[in-house]
Formats: C-alpha cells, sequence, structure tokens
C-alpha cells in the first residue's frame, strides 16, 4: 500500500466513524415512516421494467429498512435478488428470491435464499451505505464486497444508493474501482447523478 492509499485509508476510517454517528443518530420513532417513504420514491422514480431484476440487501445494524421495497417489490411480480458472502475476498453472490420460498441466515445478521436458489446478473443493484456525497461517491463499511461483485457482473447495472438523509457527508474521496452511485434514494426523495 503506498503512502497516499494508507492516507486515504485513515481519512476513510474517520469518515466512517463520522457516517455511523449520523446514522445512529436518527431517531427510532422516525425510522419506519423513512423506510416507506424511501420505497416510495424508489418506486415513483427508478425506472423500472417488468422484465427486470433488482438486487436489494437484507437490513443490518441501523441501516434504512429496505424491507418496505423489498416487500413491495415482490408483491409486484419484480424479480429480486439478495447478496449472500460466500468467502472474505469474494464477490457477493447475487441469488434469486422466488415468491414463497425461505430465507435462511447468511452471516453479518442478514439473510439470504438457499445455496440453490439461481445467481442473477441484476439490472438494478440497491446498495446499502454509511455515507454519500454529493457527486455519488459512496462509503461502504470498508470490505469491498460490492466494489468487487459490481467489477465482476458482466455488466454496469443502474446502481441506487439506499440510506437515510443525515447520512450524506460533504465529500468522500473516491479510489478506483468504486463505482459511483447513479442514483441515490433517502426518505427526502430520489437524487440523480451525472450520467444517470
Amino acid at each position: 500500500m503506498t503512502d497516499s492509499e494508507a492516507q486515504l485509508e485513515e481519512q476513510k476510517a474517520k469518515l466512517r466513524q463520522e457516517a455511523l454517528a449520523r446514522r445512529e443518530a436518527v431517531p427510532q420513532a422516525d425510522r419506519a415512516d423513512a423506510a416507506k417513504m424511501a420505497a416510495d420514491a424508489f418506486l415513483e422514480g427508478v425506472p423500472l421494467h417488468s422484465d427486470q431484476s433488482v438486487a436489494l440487501y437484507w437490513p443490518i445494524r441501523d441501516e434504512i429498512d429496505c424491507k418496505p421495497l423489498l416487500t413491495r417489490l415482490m408483491d409486484s411480480g419484480q424479480k429480486v435478488a439478495l447478496p449472500v458472502v460466500t468467502g472474505e475476498d469474494e464477490p457477493l453472490e447475487l441469488r434469486l428470491w422466488e415468491d414463497g420460498q425461505p430465507l435462511y441466515p447468511s452471516g453479518f445478521g442478514t439473510l439470504a435464499p438457499a445455496e440453490t436458489a439461481p445467481i442473477i446478473t441484476p439490472d438494478i443493484v440497491v446498495i446499502p451505505l454509511l455515507a454519500f456525497d454529493k457527486l455519488g461517491t459512496r462509503l461502504g463499511y470498508g470490505k469491498g464486497y460490492y466494489d468487487r461483485t459490481l467489477g465482476a457482473l458482466g455488466k454496469k447495472p443502474l446502481l441506487v444508493g439506499y440510506a437515510f438523509s443525515a447520512q450524506e457527508l460533504d465529500f468522500i474521496p473516491r479510489l478506483d474501482p468504486a463505482l459511483p452511485l447513479d442514483l441515490l434514494v433517502t426518505e427526502t426523495g430520489l437524487r440523480r447523478f451525472e450520467g444517470a
């Protein structure tokens, strides 16, 4: 690791602490309403066709709850995938969750479809994050799972960040291979970034 990469990682570690504090500060009483408003904003603003597939996530810790969106997409017959960690330095497997199929614990407090569920390449990837900035840069937990996964896909999906509006930071440094977000959805609405 070069000195500049080490400095960047140190800077991002400080930003992660700030971002976690901001997310934790979102009042519990507001979280369920925020999750419903974010789902509404997604469904009203994200271009989505019935034949497209969407990769979501099972929320952990105090992430914005995307289950209202997940439920509405499943109820509408949309193809939905959930991520599965297969190894520390491996890309995520995005497994199709078919209607009526159970979910199983898959580490980190998440749930996922069975190992026999089909692995798909989604058209849209909804990404959990710790923070975002006005340029569409996202700050994750630092393990690189989504960067590896997006790099391994055969095509670039539409990247949609999903967060509380309180998670916005002024600036997040970006190094390759971190891809910027195309869209961001919060309880306050949808934001498009350049090129989306």
